[in-house]
């Protein structure tokens, strides 16, 4: 069985958490959920649902160039986490630490693009902090309410469901790919990627899933991170036209890149992944509070704990995660090595 210690992120997290003290009020454990659900004294009917999210690496490495995107994603990142487990946002707080030689425009624009973020959902940001140093690092702290009965988890998926997601694939990659080989950045201008929380879909979908994630890692980090804690693998029906945004397939077929790059890569785009019973998931979805989502079946839970990729050729792969989520810290920072490293992968598998 494909264990969480084979992952270095768990294993970093891991060894944080075991110097801390477990709170009594604390409801998920590790690794379970994309939100901390705390039981509030006094309240029987909801958990507080607290998440933290940094924007810094996304920044050094060249990913977001415009400061826009840069405060955007800053709160949208939070905020999916807290639609993941199916929360009503209370509102955010927001900490700026900024390099002393940005000047009010850049600082301006990033503001900006946290509050418009805001402004699309109708969540505040209700206080912060700002700091000056050497490099720029973006942190949001989301808090909400879900029912007690309701709340989402990683875990509970089951053979046979039926597995979902909350729009069409690709566009965090696709921004990726652009700037990790130095494609013309009007490829794929950073401003088609303004990814947006689904605090809508979370709040409905709370009542009828099994278990729910978040895509910000990317699709296959997304369903091998939930193999990994329910035991259970996943089938999943590579069909790139009905999977992957518009603009994703057009930058695929320009630069004649492997669309299971789209998927497979650690930059993801905030939908929200989940698994539904299949005897009930037809009649479910078709309720009119569903009306104006964008629902897509992915595929099937399976016994076998393995992602098993179903390509439009008639071919069927499992894909090891593992080397794919691992490289970042395999390769160090050489970008330009994990490019080929990644597509050497790709090769093996059969998928180039």
């Amino acid at each position: 069985m494909k264990g969480m210690k084979e992952i270095f992120e768990n294993i970093n997290i891991d060894s944080w958490v075991q110097h801390f003290l477990r709170s009594p009020h604390q409801f998920n454990k590790p690794h379970d959920s994309d939100a901390e659900l705390i039981e509030i004294p006094g309240n029987s009917h909801h958990y507080l649902a607290v998440t933290i999210d940094t924007v810094a690496e996304e920044i050094t490495s060249g990913l977001y160039q415009d400061p826009y995107t840069m405060g955007w994603v800053t709160v949208m990142a939070c905020l999916s986490d807290l639609a993941a487990v199916g929360a009503e946002p209370l509102g955010l707080v927001v900490s700026a630490s900024i390099e002393p030689s940005r000047d009010r425009t850049f600082t301006n624009s990033i503001a900006r693009g946290m509050e418009d973020a805001c402004r699309t959902l109708g969540i505040f940001i209700l206080g912060g902090d700002t700091n000056i140093t050497p490099t720029i690092s973006l942190t949001s702290c989301a808090l909400g309410l879900v029912p007690r009965e309701n709340a989402m988890t990683r875990r509970g998926c089951k053979p046979g469901e039926d597995v979902f997601i909350t729009g069409g694939l690709g566009i965090g990659n696709a921004l990726g790919l652009v700037r990790l080989t130095k494609l013309p950045s009007d490829y794929f201008p950073e401003k088609i990627y303004r990814p947006v929380a689904h605090i809508k879909e979370g709040q409905i979908l709370r009542k009828y899933v099994s278990c729910c994630m978040d895509t910000s890692d990317g699709l296959l980090t997304t369903l091998d991170q939930l193999m990994r804690l329910n035991g259970l693998g996943f089938v999943v029906d590579c069909d790139w036209e009905r999977i992957l945004e518009p603009e994703v397939l057009e930058l695929c077929n320009k630069t004649q890149t492997p669309p299971w790059l789209m998927i497979a890569g650690p930059h993801g785009e905030f939908k929200l992944l989940f698994t539904i019973s299949a005897k009930v998931a037809d009649k479910v979805l078709a309720q009119p509070q569903f009306e104006g989502t964008n629902l897509i079946r992915l595929g099937k839970v399976q016994q076998t704990p393995a992602i098993s990729l179903a390509l439009p050729s008639g071919q069927s792969v499992n894909i090891d995660m593992a080397p794919i989520r691992n490289l970042l810290q395999t390769v160090g920072a050489d970008l330009e090595q994990y490019v080929r490293e990644f597509r050497s992968i790709g090769k093996k598998l059969g998928l180039e």
